[in-house]
C-alpha cells in the first residue's frame, strides 16, 4: 500500500513540485515530477526537494528501490524551466550545477533507481537518466539535447551521457540539437533504454521491476550499486581493489537478510519466477 511521503514541505503537508509515495509492502518508494502544465521542468524549488527526497529515502529503511516517473502525457521533462529564474549568486565561482541537487548519486544514495520515461526527454532532464541505474521508456518516448539549438554549450549532461551511450551516440546528439530526435528502438539499440513499453504499461513495469530489486537483500544491492557507479571514477584496478573491500564488507550482512524472515509474513523470501529478456 502506498502512502505519501511528507517532508520538510513550505505548503504544510507535502512538496509542490513532485510527488512521493512508499509502498511498505514491496519496499519501492515513488517520486513522480509534478509540474505537468510546464513540462515537468525543473526550477530551484524542484532541485531542492529532489534534494530533500533523496537524503530522506536514503535513510528510510522501508525503501530498498525507488522508481522515478513523470506526470502527463506530453513529456518527462524537458529540462531547466527557462521562464523562471534559477537565481545563481552574482559571483560566478559560486555557482552551481543543478544538476548535483538532482542526483541521487551526489546525495550518496545507493538505492538503486528505476527510470519510467514518456514523452519528451531532452536538455536537463537528461540528468535524470544520467543518474538512474535502469531506464526504461514507453512507446511514446523520444530524447534529443537542445541545447546547441539554443545557442548552449552541452557540457553538462553529455558527461554523463557518455558513460550510458559511448562517445560517439552522445556526440551526435550534442551537436545535432532539435534536428534529430532519439526514439524508443534507437534509444534501445543504443543503450540509452533497457526497455520498451506501451504508455499505459510504463508505470506497471517500472514499479514491478523496482519491486524485484527490492526483494533482494538491501545491502546486497545497494553495494552493487555503490561499487559500480564509483568504478567509473577510478582506474580499472583500483576500482577492483574496492570493489573487493565492499564485497568483504557486505556479503556477510547481505547473506543474513537473506534468511531473514519477510516482513509480516514469518517465511523466508520467496524466489522469483526468472524473467527471460
Amino acid at each position: 500500500m502506498a502512502v505519501p511521503m511528507n517532508v520538510g514541505s513550505t505548503n504544510g503537508g507535502g512538496f509542490e513540485t513532485i510527488l512521493v509515495e512508499v509502498d511498505a509492502d514491496d519496499h519501492v518508494a515513488t517520486i513522480t515530477l509534478n509540474r505537468p502544465d510546464q513540462l515537468n521542468t525543473f526550477n530551484r524549488t524542484m532541485c531542492q526537494e529532489l534534494q530533500r527526497a533523496w537524503h530522506t529515502i536514503k535513510f528510510d529503511d522501508r525503501v530498498h528501490a525507488v522508481v522515478l516517473r513523470a506526470a502527463g502525457d506530453r513529456a518527462f521533462s524537458a529540462g531547466l524551466d527557462v521562464k523562471s529564474s534559477y537565481g545563481q549568486p552574482d559571483n560566478i565561482w559560486n555557482h552551481e550545477d543543478p544538476g548535483e541537487l538532482l542526483s541521487p548519486k551526489w546525495q550518496k544514495m545507493w538505492k538503486p533507481v528505476v527510470c519510467a520515461v514518456q514523452g519528451l526527454c531532452t536538455a536537463g532532464a537528461l540528468y535524470f537518466v544520467n543518474e538512474s541505474d535502469v531506464v526504461i521508456c514507453s512507446t511514446a518516448a523520444t530524447f534529443f539535447d537542445s541545447h546547441v539549438t539554443a545557442g548552449l554549450v552541452s557540457a553538462l549532461e553529455p558527461v554523463g551521457l557518455m558513460r550510458r551511450i559511448g562517445l560517439g551516440e552522445t556526440l551526435r546528439m550534442a551537436l545535432m540539437g532539435n534536428d534529430e530526435r532519439v526514439g524508443p528502438d534507437t534509444a534501445l539499440r543504443i543503450g540509452l533504454v533497457s526497455e520498451i513499453t506501451g504508455p499505459d504499461e510504463l508505470w506497471d513495469r517500472a514499479h514491478e521491476i523496482a519491486a524485484s530489486i527490492a526483494d533482494k537483500p538491501p545491502t546486497a544491492t545497494q553495494g552493487t550499486v555503490k561499487a559500480i557507479w564509483e568504478s567509473l571514477d577510478k582506474p580499472y584496478r583500483a576500482a577492483m581493489d574496492q570493489g573487493l573491500i565492499y564485497t568483504r564488507l557486505g556479503n556477510p550482512i547481505a547473506k543474513a537478510e537473506l534468511t531473514t524472515p519477510a516482513p509480516g509474513t514469518g517465511a523466508s523470501r520467496p524466489s522469483a519466477t526468472p524473467r527471460i529478456r
